[in-house]
């Protein structure tokens, strides 16, 4: 089967399923809702705030609060692209159509990869947009430096942690085995990592901390990360390549 075909059949398969379609529009709505409700709470507490918290406060990265949780969404997405078909046994139907199994997989992650990317950018925009209308006069605005490349960033960072979901779902097949590594991973052993001062400086390296950097726009008043934004962006899709080859190599040399 040709590569168009292959395209187009993976993007009647994802369409056809109403969870990957609900999955991404959560994405959006929780991220976009989250980050209103914080912007808000932080213009009515702005002027309660300290001289140093004033300084230091970077209206972009509060208004993209809510994308701790519109991540949950993505990788849910990632994961239930790549690991619906074996859990339900069709990916032996996909085979016999697509005995390349490389041209499947790939096939699969590029039509999926094209669609978190734009639910990825909208819902960055108007997270923005709307995070900062409810920011009112302690705004940022698009034009402002560094706050377009945050943005832009924003959908990028989503895209990254679908596509990372789907390396590691392609690795080990089973959604719920899946998730349940990818949700203690993001959520619990980066946070960790990240927090305690004798593992902090390898939790900076890991996906989320890193990619998360491309959204700062003002940098803490105490910062010693060893990259800027675009370094962390880079870190984090050396993570993806890592997933994505580890899921090819083991989806080529495993039965369906």
């Amino acid at each position: 089967m040709a590569a168009t075909q292959v395209i187009r059949s993976e993007w009647t398969k994802i369409r056809s399923v109403a969870s990957t379609v609900w999955t991404l529009s959560v994405a959006l709505v929780v991220t976009v809702a989250l980050g209103m409700l914080i912007s808000a709470l932080t213009r009515r507490e702005f002027d309660g705030m300290s001289t140093r918290e004033r300084v230091t406060l970077d209206p972009t990265f509060i208004s993209f609060a809510g994308m701790s949780l519109g991540q949950l969404a993505m990788i849910v997405f990632g994961v239930l692209v790549v690991s619906n078909e074996h859990s339900t046994g069709m990916i032996r139907t996909s085979l016999a159509a697509v005995p390349r199994r490389g041209s499947l997989m790939f096939g699969k992650i590029t039509v999926a990869t094209a669609l978190a990317l734009a639910v990825g950018m909208v819902t960055s925009f108007v997270a923005f947009f709307l995070g900062h209308a409810m920011l009112g006069p302690h705004r940022a605005y698009l034009g402002d430096p560094g706050v377009l490349r945050a943005v832009v960033g924003g959908g990028l960072y989503m895209t990254l942690i679908a596509v990372f979901s789907m390396g590691v779902a392609a690795m080990l097949r089973s959604p719920m085995l899946s998730l349940g590594v990818l949700m203690p991973f993001f959520f619990l052993i980066s946070n960790i990592l990240g927090n305690v001062s004798a593992t902090k400086k390898i939790g900076r390296f890991l996906p989320d901390q890193a990619g998360s950097r491309i959204m700062q726009v003002v940098a803490p008043a105490v910062d010693d990360t060893p990259y800027g934004p675009w370094g962390g962006l880079g870190i984090m899709v050396l993570w993806v390549i890592a997933a994505l080859i580890g899921g090819y190599v083991l989806v080529k040399r495993r039965d369906a």
